[in-house]
């Protein structure tokens, strides 16, 4: 009978161990500090607390899983996007719709969710200088930024369109309330790029990833960056000479979504709920300066006063900048990026 009782008991192990290996999931993030920061404040805890194994990669955005898609060989589960580049997807058809009555999204700031991306955190995106060049007092907006007279030097600007525009417009004196509206149109579009066309010979480097970005100002290779407040900030503690201003900013988030036909959706979603409570999220800001899509994040006591107060959706700083627009990007991602691909080549 113990022998019995032995081999029960063992073979429970062995199915109980067996289920535990199947609940897995791939996600896939962009490296650098970024993916360092989400997987010590968000995907090693959650691992740890539901027991589902979890497989990190790097990839190249919207257009790998547009590729993994459309080829019927969809390897993963859960890709962080920028908020329109998933609108974009999400219009085109790429994504799984999210299942709201598993991911709990009531403490969540209104807007930083959709049907098929889910906030992860709050960001913006700046002009950053080095210090060893102009000291602190260097570009206050993006009309500074493209005075080459006033502020001589080597820019770095990012290599795709999506907050490369809006950037542009203001430089021509746009008001921000109005640039998506002066955008609304090819002709709109051509208008920011030929602003970009007159920086371009200014421009050093066209990044291509926020490690890039974040490289080019700590080795002092460019006097000026576009880039993530949080890739910046990270670069000052290791030692960049660099510093930035939310006047004028994109005020953006990043989320995450699971890809259509994602191998492993049911997991993704128990997994999505769970780094989207307050207490993963409130560690983020630990590791890299963006606030939380979740406002309960704020109510936990991890997040000091003074940290908030750097974060870019504290209510003083988000009030400096511009709002991005989903709409927009749902719109004319596409025809935007091959524009500003041809406007590259030239």
């Amino acid at each position: 009978m113990k022998r019995t009782l032995g081999l029960t008991l063992a073979a429970a192990l062995l199915s109980s161990t067996a289920y535990a290996q199947e609940k897995a999931v791939t996600v896939a993030s962009w490296g650098g500090s970024y993916q360092e920061a989400q997987s010590k404040a968000l995907f090693e805890p959650a691992a740890a607390n539901t027991g589902i194994v979890v497989k990190q990669e790097t990839y190249g955005g919207m257009s790998d899983v547009r590729l993994q898609v459309s080829s019927g060989a969809v390897s993963l589960d859960i890709v962080a996007s920028g908020s329109g580049s998933a609108a974009r997807a999400a219009a085109e058809g790429l994504l799984e719709k999210l299942d709201y009555s598993v991911i709990d999204v009531s403490t969540f700031y209104e807007g930083l969710y959709t049907d098929y991306c889910v906030g992860g955190d709050v960001f913006s995106t700046v002009y950053a200088w080095n210090t060893a060049t102009y000291g602190d007092d260097g570009p206050q907006s993006w009309a500074d930024f493209w005075d080459v007279d006033k502020f001589p030097g080597k820019r770095a600007y990012r290599n795709r369109v999506a907050g490369a525009l809006e950037p542009a417009m203001m430089a021509l004196g746009v008001a921000p309330e109005d640039v998506y509206a002066e955008l609304d149109s090819e002709e709109g579009i051509e208008r920011a790029l030929d602003k970009i066309r007159e920086l371009k010979p200014e421009i050093d480097v066209f990044w291509s990833s926020g490690a890039q970005q974040a490289q080019l100002m700590k080795d002092g290779e460019v006097d000026m960056s576009t880039g993530w407040n949080g890739r910046f900030d990270n670069a000052a503690k290791d030692g960049a000479q660099v510093k930035y201003s939310f006047n004028q900013a994109l005020l953006d988030y990043d989320c995450f979504a699971i890809p259509l036909g994602a191998p492993n959706k049911d997991v993704a979603m128990e997994f999505l709920a769970e780094i989207s409570k307050p207490e993963y999220q409130d560690d983020l800001p630990t590791y890299i300066t963006y606030g939380p899509t979740n406002k309960a994040a704020y109510d936990t006591g991890v997040i000091t006063a003074e940290m908030a107060a750097g974060l870019p959706s504290s209510p003083e700083n988000a009030a400096m900048q511009l709002p991005v627009s989903l709409e927009w990007y749902a719109k004319w991602e596409t025809i935007a990026d091959e524009m500003y691909q041809e406007m590259l080549t030239e």
